[in-house]
């Protein structure tokens, strides 16, 4: 099996095949550790939903025992490219989206789940590579897609949605209060101007609009952060990625998620709450609660070192449940 040295490992740290600075994978110990857990068996069947750079593929390959399986799935085709380098029986990666997780499980006639670990939202080396697009500090093409061979890209969906659909979605996932503003902006644009294509074009054209925002924080941010979860259709990927665990996790089996902002992890947190609390039935209230299948476990954030270490850690939380019925 290939795999970083133990130092790296211990720092989650994964060099970029494009030779940008090292990917430091979050929570890495912490993630790994919810899902090989003291009870948990090192021969079952481990789900890593969100390949990403592979940092937490490459720690559970190696906790696993020699019967175990690791599948991973992920719709960037640079995680194929970081894939490559492991050479493991006991792994396989899908390009498919982390929704499809059960689906592709069951094609592969495998389970019950013992593990399935979800690492959601952009990763480093996507915010990294100004050709992604994902990023206002560096120009780049206005595209935003996690798989860039599929969908529609930022600036199509700029160049036709209208001042309502584009105000409702950098309201609701960029939680801007300048959404009104900045989307007639943008339709004025595009009504007596160029097209936008780049990155740079659209963080001017918000800080233009957004006069006022928190201590260090760009005026642009809350917009590519709208635009990149509706691109990706990012919670809509998230609720069926949770379901998917009603199904296909085993007994005793551990969901853990990494979030890194509050829309995520408030899915998370009510689909856990919804599913690991007790039910009475109201039609015979003396009878035993109805039993829920999922127990709540966890909830973890970086730690001081971590954060310093790596500050795009510092909104991160894990959550942690288990398959109790």
């Amino acid at each position: 099996m290939s795999s970083p040295s133990g130092a790296d490992l211990h720092a989650g740290a994964l060099a970029d095949s494009s030779g940008a600075r090292p990917h430091i994978t979050v929570l890495l110990h912490e993630a790994v550790d919810a899902l090989l857990h003291a009870d948990a068996d090192p021969n079952g069947l481990y789900v890593d939903g969100t390949f990403g750079r592979g940092g937490h593929s490459r720690l559970l390959l190696s906790r696993l025992g020699p019967q175990g399986r690791l599948v991973a799935l992920d719709r960037d085709p640079a995680a194929q490219i970081a894939a490559a380098s492991i050479q493991d029986p006991r792994f396989s990666l899908r390009h498919a989206r982390f929704s499809e997780w059960a689906e592709v499980v069951a094609e592969l006639g495998l389970g019950p789940v013992s593990g399935l670990l979800l690492d959601v939202g952009v990763s480093s080396p996507q915010i990294d590579a100004p050709e992604r697009g994902f990023s206002f500090r560096a120009d780049g093409p206005l595209d935003m897609r996690m798989d860039p061979t599929r969908g529609e890209s930022a600036a199509e969906f700029l160049a036709r949605a209208d001042v309502r659909t584009l105000a409702e979605v950098i309201r609701e996932y960029g939680e801007e209060r300048f959404a009104g503003p900045i989307a007639k902006a943008l339709v004025a644009r595009r009504e007596s101007g160029p097209a936008l294509e780049r990155t740079r074009d659209l963080a001017e054209l918000v800080a233009r609009v957004v006069k006022t925002r928190e201590p260090g924080q760009d005026p642009a941010t809350r917009t590519f952060q709208a635009l990149r979860i509706h691109v990706n259709a990012e919670l809509e990927e998230l609720r069926s990625a949770l379901d998917g665990t009603l199904k296909s996790l085993g007994l005793g089996g551990r969901l853990a998620v990494i979030s890194f902002h509050s829309l995520e992890d408030r899915i998370v947190k009510r689909f856990i709450q919804t599913h690991s609390k007790d039910e009475p039935d109201r039609r015979a209230p003396f009878a035993p609660a109805r039993q829920m299948p999922l127990q709540a476990i966890a909830r973890i954030h970086p730690g001081a070192d971590e954060v310093a270490a790596n500050p795009r850690s510092r909104s991160a939380v894990l959550r942690v449940a288990q398959r109790a019925h």
